[in-house]
């Protein structure tokens, strides 16, 4: 995977990165497995606007992705790698040996013709998935679960993994992309191998109009707004609206929100970095 940058012939494009999309082998998606994808624009069953700044963008149609792989102990081939709009990982096309067609999120190094298989006694390699219990300490994983049978929930985001750390009776620590350690029950099921489009981070969008084109409308800054709009509001000339703040009038930037006596607090061996 590679990124690159464009001859600046027009101002959108002087400082634009974009991908090369050149891990990718089929530009039609399978139509079976897609699903329509409605907008609110940020709006509730009342028509009220209840989420600022989301609106427009482009038409998509949902990927329906296979985050379980519960059919298990059947070899499946990889058809093809594709762009996914939904999300910024891109998704492999699975063939099982019975004619079924399933889209998964795609692993680093993924080939077109390799072969991956789900459930026991499968060996360690990319793309395969399994129980937590089974994979050797040390193992680069992603699409981890945190329930057993809920479907993959943690590291499935492009150039994402997690490390398993060690084993212990019924639980495995895994160490998190956010830099958390956690206990997780070795019946949950992890897919081998960090997530593809590592390059995702460097990508520069070169204009505001790509942001629209994503449904995302522009932002008001709070230090911009009245006092009667916004804490941080208000002000002679150009204040700088005092300490960081939500609308509600939370701190931000460093104000721990989490709850004290969340019940997964016992999983966290070790908090994620500041």
């Amino acid at each position: 995977m590679a990124v690159r940058k464009l001859k600046p012939i027009t101002p959108g494009q002087r400082f634009r990165v974009v991908n090369g999309f050149d891990a990718l082998t089929a530009d039609k998606p399978e139509k079976s497995l897609l699903a329509p994808l409605k907008k609110s624009g940020g709006r509730n069953s009342q028509g009220k606007m209840t989420m600022r700044y989301r609106g427009g963008g482009h038409k998509r149609r949902y990927r329906i992705i296979d985050f379980k792989r519960d059919k298990h102990g059947v070899e499946a081939e990889i058809k093809s790698i594709q762009y996914d709009p939904n999300r910024t990982a891109f998704i492999a096309l699975l063939e099982y040996k019975d004619g079924e067609k399933r889209y998964v999120i795609a692993q680093n190094g993924l080939q077109v013709g390799q072969k991956v298989v789900s459930g026991e006694k499968t060996a360690p390699e990319i793309g395969n998935a399994m129980q937590l219990s089974e994979i050797p300490l040390g193992t680069i994983i992603s699409c981890i679960e945190l329930r057993p049978g809920q479907g993959a929930s943690i590291a499935r985001s492009a150039g994402t993994f997690a490390q398993l750390m060690a084993k212990d009776g019924k639980f495995v620590t895994i160490k998190l992309p956010s830099g958390e350690t956690r206990m997780v029950l070795s019946t949950c099921m992890a897919t081998i191998g960090a997530v593809s489009n590592s390059d995702h981070q460097l990508i520069v969008s070169g204009k505001a109009g790509r942001s629209r084109w994503l449904g995302r409308r522009p932002r008001t800054r709070p230090v911009a707004m009245n006092p009667v709009d916004h804490p941080m509001g208000g002000g002679e000339g150009r204040a700088s609206g005092g300490h960081p703040r939500s609308r509600k009038g939370l701190p931000a930037k460093g104000y721990r929100t989490r709850s004290l006596t969340k019940d997964s607090n016992r999983y966290i061996v070790e908090r994620r970095k500041k």
